[in-house]
């Protein structure tokens, strides 16, 4: 039987508990023998905006996964040069693990944008995606997914059936730049994000100043 391997993308800047929530998720609700965490090293959507070190987001994302056996953090796209394009990232991955059934797990934001990404008919011959619902969303019927028609309307443009399914996450209204903005603001950060993600931005000052928008 072909393992299944979710890959779970973002700049995780920093990692916080709706990330989890949304990998344990699809872990449970397709059977996937791995999540693999994938901070990323230069994101073509979010040019223009200054992330904390690579090095610091790879740290706090392995920390945040520490105890899960299922997860697992790659420095991949981190380590080379030119933008952090999906499509590169899978085809490594489908190189890693050959055989197995990939899934790539995504916020129904992301998934609005998905048309626009690099390539995107290619990495739905690379994978399915596995969407997270957003907050006021209605997470689907029995079962923890359900099928690609209910994907935003304009995701779906030219998404052949069946390769998209929709989580039965709890739709947490959480993002990292609501954390940033609280932790600038000397506001606490505590239950947002694991605790020893808390404690490495504190210690290594990382959100003292404003480092612009995105999530």
């Amino acid at each position: 039987m072909s393992r299944r391997i979710g890959l779970f993308g973002g700049t995780f800047d920093p990692p916080h508990v709706g990330h989890l929530a949304l990998a344990e998720c699809a872990r449970e609700a397709l059977a996937l023998d791995r999540v693999v965490f994938m901070p990323a090293g230069a994101p073509p959507h979010k040019r223009g905006r200054a992330l904390s070190p690579a090095a610091a987001r790879l740290a706090m994302t392995r920390l945040a996964v520490r105890g899960n056996p299922a997860f697992e953090v790659s420095a991949w796209e981190t380590r080379r040069p030119g933008p952090s394009f999906t499509v590169d990232t899978l085809r490594w991955l489908a190189r890693r693990h050959p055989g197995a059934r990939l899934w790539l797990v995504l916020g129904a934001d992301s998934l609005d944008e998905f048309p626009t990404w690099h390539r995107p008919h290619e990495i739905l011959g690379l994978a399915s995606l596995a969407v997270g619902a957003r907050p006021g969303a209605r997470a689907g019927g029995r079962g923890a997914a359900r099928a690609a028609h209910a994907a935003p309307r304009g995701a779906r443009r030219g998404m052949p059936r069946g390769r998209v399914v929709w989580l039965g996450n709890p739709p947490l209204d959480l993002s990292s730049s609501a954390v940033r903005a609280r932790a600038r603001a000397g506001r606490s950060i505590r239950y947002l994000v694991p605790d020893a993600v808390a404690r490495y931005a504190e210690r290594h000052g990382l959100y003292r100043a404003a480092r612009g928008g995105g999530a």
